[in-house]
C-alpha cells in the first residue's frame, strides 16, 4: 500500500512541475492584445498611425523575417486589409487606420508555405 501512495505522489508530482514547465506567459510584451495560436502568441498592438504584430513561441521572439501577414480590420460595415512587413523583430505597416475599441482585426500569417490565423478585438 505504502509503494502505491510513494507512486501516486511521485505522479503527481512530476506532472505538475512538467505542466509548470510548459506553461507561459501571455501577457502583452508591447502594449497590445494577445492572442494564443497553436505554440504561438500573436500580439496586435493597433495605433491609428501603425500596426504591428509581434510573435513568441514559449515566451521567446520569433524570427520574423521569412514571414508574410495581412490584417483585415473591421469596423461595423468597413473593412481595411493591410499588409505587414518585417521591421526588426515585428511585422509592421504605416498608413491611416480606424483602429477604435471595439473594432475587430484578423491577421493572417504564413510561414513556409503554412498559413495561421488570429482573431483580435480591439480596446
Amino acid at each position: 500500500m505504502k509503494l502505491i501512495t510513494l507512486c501516486a505522489a511521485l505522479v503527481l508530482s512530476t506532472t505538475g512541475a512538467a505542466m509548470a514547465a510548459g506553461s507561459h506567459d501571455h501577457k502583452p510584451k508591447h502594449g497590445g492584445i494577445v492572442v494564443e495560436v497553436k505554440d504561438a502568441d500573436y500580439e496586435l498592438v493597433a495605433k491609428p498611425d501603425t500596426l504591428q504584430r509581434y510573435v513568441r513561441e514559449n515566451d521567446k521572439p520569433k524570427a520574423v523575417g521569412k514571414m508574410t501577414a495581412k490584417v483585415t480590420l473591421l469596423v461595423g460595415t468597413e473593412k481595411q486589409e493591410v499588409e505587414l512587413k518585417p521591421a526588426g523583430d515585428k511585422l509592421e505597416a504605416k498608413g491611416s487606420f480606424k483602429v477604435p475599441a471595439g473594432a475587430k482585426a484578423v491577421a493572417l500569417v504564413t510561414v513556409d508555405g503554412k498559413s495561421s490565423t488570429a482573431r483580435f478585438v480591439l480596446k
